[in-house]
């Protein structure tokens, strides 16, 4: 059946993620990292950096030797600096001696941002200007960059919008739990025990949305109707949709999807999801297999299990392993040695080079 089998992992010594069997629903894989995981401690220090259009960006930065890598991550909707998945990125690029950069989404820091808008998942501006200055700041140093979710969509996305106009020094991406279709998502999440995901992004994106009208009232859009959405949908129709300038959720959900821009990625890009994934129907992720053949650059890895941003395993629950993070930051960094290596080492182990036939 379609997506049963898990895309074998191309880069040396990695196995391919088992989840654990006390924890076989996707919802409990979902949950599990937000309750029970325990957080990576990880020093970095918070910075505000001013933007071109006068707004600015929070960003937690970890710090490297001149000339390390460094990766770029992207939290997920609602994400913060303190999300399980964003502490373990930090601490595995620690312990390669890497630098990093969290891009906290506008509205997601330590204040309300100033513009007349908020963030969307389409919204590649400050993506691109990050990494730009991350590479004009150490010229010739590898970047990589990382998403999570929502943050996943963004960084295909812009990949696939700069295609061949991406920075030289950025190496490889790796998105995780990418929802690709936004529109089937969206209505995904109003299917069962997936509802309860929904409210809780709606408790935090009507407050949100409160307080960007309390500090632009002439806005475009439905705040009574945003706050009494009981769908995704609904609240992007009447807020996301008007404040960033699409005519309605339908129009925001088919231009920013990522699905339409994979086709024209051009740097390696590692997509790791669960078929089980209660954010995304299998019939997505069997859309994007389609796209990949056609595109060497992109690896599916796509488990029967591990549900949202989850991929726990391990024999039992008090010794959890936590796959995603330490695979994907091990992809990077093999896209790192093979970019370093000389010409023939490189096209042996290269994604589009000659490897071992992948099962898609």
């Amino acid at each position: 059946m379609p997506g049963e089998m898990v895309e074998r992992a191309i880069y040396r010594g990695e196995r391919p993620f088992r989840a654990a069997w006390w924890l076989a629903n996707p919802h409990m894989q979902t949950l599990w990292g937000k309750f029970m995981r325990r957080r990576r401690l990880v020093e970095t220090r918070a910075e505000r950096w001013e933007l071109p259009d006068g707004d600015f960006l929070d960003v937690e930065r970890l710090e490297s030797p001149a000339g390390a890598p460094h990766i770029v991550i992207l939290h997920g909707l609602e994400g913060t600096a303190a999300s399980h998945y964003v502490r373990s990125a930090f601490a595995e690029a620690a312990a390669r001696g890497w630098g990093a950069t969290l891009l906290i989404f506008r509205g997601c820091g330590r204040a309300l941002n100033r513009a007349r808008r908020l963030y969307h998942s389409g919204e590649t501006s400050d993506l691109d200007f990050v990494v730009r200055r991350i590479a004009a700041d150490a010229p010739g140093a590898p970047v990589v960059i990382t998403g999570f979710s929502l943050g996943g969509n963004v960084t295909l996305k812009w990949l696939g919008e700069q295609g061949s106009a991406v920075p030289p020094e950025v190496v490889a991406a790796a998105a995780v739990s990418v929802p690709f279709d936004l529109a089937r998502g969206s209505r995904f999440l109003e299917r069962g025990f997936a509802a309860v995901y929904t409210k809780a992004f709606l408790t935090s994106l009507v407050e949100k949305a409160e307080a960007k009208v309390a500090q632009y009232p002439d806005l475009p859009v439905n705040l009574a109707a945003a706050r009494t959405a009981t769908t995704l949908w609904a609240f992007d129709d009447a807020m996301t949709a008007p404040l960033h300038g699409f005519r309605d959720a339908g129009h925001y959900y088919a231009t920013s999807s990522s699905l339409g821009y994979l086709a024209r990625v051009q740097r390696p890009a590692l997509l790791l999801s669960a078929v089980d994934d209660p954010f995304v129907p299998p019939s997505v992720l069997d859309d994007v297999r389609g796209v990949a053949r056609d595109n060497p650059f992109l690896t599916c890895e796509f488990s029967p299990r591990g549900g949202h941003v989850g991929f726990v395993g391990g024999a039992c629950p008090w010794r959890p392993l936590y796959f995603a993070e330490r695979h994907l930051v091990a992809w990077l960094a093999d896209r790192i040695a093979e970019r370093a290596a000389p010409s023939a080492t490189r096209a042996a182990f290269a994604p589009h080079g000659p490897l071992p036939e992948m099962s898609r």
